[in-house]
C-alpha cells in the first residue's frame, strides 16, 4: 500500500469523494484572479481585452472542473496517470494563454496549479511539480523584459502549496476515518450475528438433546411401561415449547438464564439419560452477579454431558465464585471436547465477566468443565 497516496486515490480507495457543493467552497479562493483581470482591464482594448478575459475565465474554469473531475473519478473508477497530467498541463498550457493579455500577474494561474497538484498526485510527484513552478516563476521573472522580480509569486506557490499539503492530510485522514468507521459498524454487526448464533445453538443444542433422550425413552417404554411412557411424551412436548420460548426471547433479545431453572432441567435430562444426578439443592450461595453465567455453564455442562460422555454419575459442585460439572464418563478425547461451538460461546462470555473456563479430565477420570470469577 502506497503511504503517500492522492486523494483521488484515497477516495477512489474507500469510494467517498468530495461533496456536490464542494467547488464554492473551492471557488471562494478565485478571488485572487482579480489581479490578472484588473490587468487586461487596464492594458488592453477592444477584441484583445475580450480575449484576455476568456483566457481568465477559462483558466477558472478549469481549477473548479478539479472537483468535478474528483467527484467523476469516485464514481466511475480510478483516475489514470494520464488524465491526471493532463489536466494539469491543459491549466499550464491556459495560464500561458493568460501571458500575453495579462501580463506579469498571469503567474498567479500557477498557484492554482500547484493547489491541484498536490491534491491530484502522489506527494514525491506533487513536490516535484511544485518546485518546478517556483523555479519557473522565478526565472521567467528575472528573464522577461518589464516583469519585476518581487518575489511574491515564488513564495505565494509554496504558501498555496504548503497549505494544501495540510489540507490533502486532513482530507485523507477525515475519508480514512470515515471507512474505518463504516468498517467497525460491519465488524459490530458480524460480531452481533455470530453472538446471536452461538446463543441459538447453545439453547437448541441443550434442549434437542433433552428431547431427542426422551424421546429414544419413550419409544422403548412404550411396550413395557405405557404410562411411563406418556409421561416422557409430556416432558417432550413441554421441552419444546420451552425451547421455541427460548428462540423467541433470544430473538426478541430479552433472555437471561435462571441458575436455578438450568439446574431442574438438569437434573431431568440426566435422569431421561439415565445418568445419576448429584446437584446442589439450593443456590443461595451463589452471588446474582455470577448466577447467569452459572447458568450458562451448567447448560453446556450437561448437553456435553448426556451427548459426549456415555458416564453413569455427573456431578455439579457450586460455591460463591466457582463451579464444577464433573462425570465419570470417557473423558475428552485427544486434541478434541475443548473447543466445541458451546465451548466457545461459554468462553465468551466468561471473558465478559473476568472468569476463567478449564475443561479438561476430571481427577477420578471423566470429564471436567469449570469456571472460575476472579474476585
Amino acid at each position: 500500500m502506497k503511504t503517500n497516496p492522492s486523494v483521488v486515490e484515497v477516495a477512489d480507495r474507500v469510494r467517498q469523494g468530495p461533496g456536490r457543493w464542494a467547488w464554492v467552497a473551492g471557488g471562494i479562493w478565485l478571488f485572487y484572479l482579480s489581479q490578472p483581470l484588473q490587468s487586461v482591464a487596464d492594458r488592453q482594448h477592444g477584441v484583445v481585452r475580450v480575449l484576455g478575459f476568456l483566457t481568465v475565465v477559462l483558466f477558472a474554469a478549469s481549477y473548479l472542473a478539479f472537483f468535478a473531475l474528483l467527484r467523476w473519478a469516485v464514481k466511475h473508477g480510478k483516475l489514470l496517470p494520464w488524465q491526471r497530467g493532463g489536466y494539469l498541463a491543459a491549466m499550464l498550457v491556459l495560464c500561458l494563454l493568460m501571458i500575453p493579455t495579462a501580463g506579469q500577474t498571469a503567474l498567479t494561474g500557477l498557484v492554482y496549479i500547484a493547489a491541484c497538484g498536490m491534491m491530484l498526485l502522489e506527494l514525491p510527484a506533487g513536490v516535484a511539480l511544485v518546485l518546478t513552478l517556483l523555479a519557473g516563476a522565478e526565472i521567467s521573472m528575472r528573464v522577461v523584459p518589464g516583469w519585476r522580480d518581487d518575489g511574491s509569486y515564488g513564495f505565494a506557490i509554496f504558501l498555496g502549496a504548503l497549505a494544501v499539503y495540510g489540507m490533502r492530510r486532513a482530507i485523507q485522514r477525515s475519508i480514512e476515518l470515515d471507512a474505518t468507521r463504516q468498517d467497525m459498524a460491519e465488524l459490530a454487526v458480524q460480531e452481533e450475528r455470530n453472538r446471536f448464533a452461538r446463543d441459538l445453538h447453545d439453547i437448541l443444542g441443550h434442549s434437542l438433546t433433552v428431547i431427542t433422550v426422551k424421546a429414544e425413552l419413550a419409544g422403548k417404554l412404550i411396550a413395557a411401561n405405557p404410562d411411563r411412557a406418556a409421561t416422557e411424551v409430556a416432558d417432550v412436548e413441554s421441552l419444546a415449547r420451552a425451547a421455541l420460548a427460548d428462540v423467541r426471547a433470544a430473538v426478541a433479545g430479552y433472555r437471561e438464564l435462571s441458575l436455578a431453572g438450568e439446574l431442574v432441567s438438569a437434573k431431568a435430562a440426566l435422569q431421561a439419560a439415565e445418568i445419576k444426578a448429584e446437584l446442589p439443592t439450593t443456590v443461595d450461595e451463589v452471588p446474582e452477579d455470577n448466577r447467569e453465567l452459572f447458568a450458562w455453564v451448567v447448560r453446556e455442562g450437561i448437553t456435553n454431558v448426556v451427548r459426549h460422555s456415555g458416564a453413569k454419575r455427573c456431578t455439579i459442585k457450586l460455591a460463591a465464585n466457582e463451579i464444577e460439572v464433573l462425570d465419570d464418563g470417557k473423558g475428552p478425547t485427544p486434541g478434541g471436547g475443548a473447543s466445541g461451538h458451546g465451548l466457545v460461546g461459554l468462553r465468551e462470555r466468561a471473558d465478559q465477566a473476568n472468569a476463567a473456563v478449564q475443561v479438561g479430565q476430571a481427577s477420578g477420570g471423566g470429564f471436567r468443565l469449570a469456571v472460575k470469577v476472579s474476585v
